[in-house]
């Protein structure tokens, strides 16, 4: 199974595993390893840098991750937040929330936050004031998040602890303006038809963010169109403080299917009513009503391995690109003789401080080859007896295998048209 397959490859390889598992792990909750934690740390800086340049009037902002009781009674956490549980053949309604006692006495009770979206929420006020009272404000977060999932599984899909990235945007409700002469013509893959923006009867604000979300995945993380969709939720399935909600989805296939991965969800002003934080804007009092933007990472990290996963006759590999790849290149010793090591260490020294560089002198040339295959490392190279005589190296692109040889003087630069997506063909001749 591809989800087995993915598996083995995150565990080995220092992708991910599962947390305190030399103790007896427990489900739910997973370590990301050397790897992983790079893949991570790329996807949620590209978030940052996509979403929060969106407005001049959005900003990042970091909270604790235990809130008080008050917090969860106003939003309604503490009363809806709730999966069915089956008990000797009754099924009751389980609050997935998990408390914490603080205090000297212990007797004060809190709760580890569920989602980040209430840390805007309360942040809103302060925030709004230090930013000269100006809307729409977006605040984002990228934090943890905990549930006592009944049945946690899939992987990192499921997760009792997990990292969410979100954008709630604050707004008058009766005036919202954006651009949106920048993506009428666009066209939004709704389940399986594409559609024009422009003939969407929604609210042009709420089109405009389904574009940049759906931008997002097909331009920064080049996820491939037959992979992403958005769909609707309606009825029983949508929260019941949501007027507008699109899911976006990655077909996986470790999964079984099309999985949601985050969603935008027009909130309306039933957050900021709920925790009374209405404000005077343009000569009236008002209660801001609440876009989100919501991710999860570990679901999209997932998502990603899923996707650019590939098996082929004589390997496994992802097809990372360097947006995300947690090794961008790696460079090897043909042996571990001759000085060639140090001409290596030489080239490795060269580049490590412009990219995401591995080295590796362990095991012949084919396994280190397939090792970072598997890693998903996009370009590799080797120094041998030639590169001493030539200063010169060998440069294997991960995807065809093909080779050529550059200069090392001219590697910084060939490597960046490499990542810009020239062909191997074009930055030097093919050697293999």
């Amino acid at each position: 199974m591809k989800s087995d397959e993915i598996l083995n490859v995150a565990t080995k390889r220092g992708f991910f595993f599962p947390s305190g598992e030399i103790h007896g792990a427990k489900a739910g909750f997973w370590t990301y390893g050397h790897l992983g934690t790079v893949m991570k740390r790329k996807f949620e800086d590209l978030w940052r840098d996509y979403f929060l340049k969106l407005n001049d009037n959005y900003f990042e902002i970091d909270d604790v991750n235990i809130l008080s009781e008050e917090v969860f009674k106003r939003s309604g956490h503490l009363k809806h937040f709730t999966d069915p549980l089956e008990e000797k053949g009754k099924v009751k309604q389980f609050n997935m929330m998990i408390d914490v006692n603080v205090g000297v006495t212990g007797d004060e009770k809190m709760y580890l936050r569920p989602e980040t979206a209430q840390s805007p929420y309360i942040a809103f006020k302060r925030e709004f004031m230090a930013l000269r009272e100006r809307l729409p404000l977006g605040l984002a977060i990228i934090g943890k998040a905990f549930r006592n999932e009944i049945n946690p599984r899939q992987g990192l899909f499921r997760l009792r602890e997990f990292t969410q990235a979100e954008l709630q945007i604050f707004f008058d409700g009766e005036n919202l303006d954006v651009n949106f002469n920048e993506i009428k013509n666009y066209k939004l893959k709704i389940m399986s038809k594409n559609i024009k923006c422009s003939t969407l009867k929604l609210p042009k604000f709420y089109i405009y963010h389904l574009a940049k979300i759906q931008q997002f995945y097909l331009e920064v993380l080049k996820i491939p169109i037959d992979k992403f969709r958005l769909r609707e939720i309606k009825g029983k399935e949508k929260a019941f403080y949501n007027k507008i909600h699109y899911d976006f989805e990655f077909k996986m296939d470790s999964l079984g299917g099309w999985k949601e991965i985050g969603g935008l969800h027009y909130r309306t002003d039933y957050d900021t009513k709920n925790h009374g934080i209405g404000i005077n804007y343009n000569g009236k009092k008002i209660f801001p009503h609440v876009l989100e933007l919501s991710f999860g990472v570990d679901r999209n990290i997932w998502g990603l391995m899923d996707i650019f996963y590939k098996k082929e006759k004589n390997r496994s590999l992802f097809l990372f690109n360097k947006n995300i790849t947690p090794v961008e290149v790696a460079v090897f010793p043909l042996v571990n003789k001759d000085k060639i090591p140090e001409k290596a260490k030489e080239v490795y020294d060269l580049i490590k401080n412009e990219f995401n560089v591995f080295y590796d002198s362990k095991g012949s040339i084919g396994k280190m080859y397939r090792r970072m295959d598997e890693v998903g490392c996009t370009a590799m190279l080797t120094i041998d007896h030639d590169s001493l005589k030539n200063n010169d190296v060998t440069l294997r692109d991960r995807d065809s295998m093909k080779q050529i040889r550059i200069k090392v003087s001219d590697l910084k630069e060939v490597l960046e048209k490499f990542f810009d997506g020239v062909e191997l063909k074009k930055l030097g001749k093919l050697v293999r």
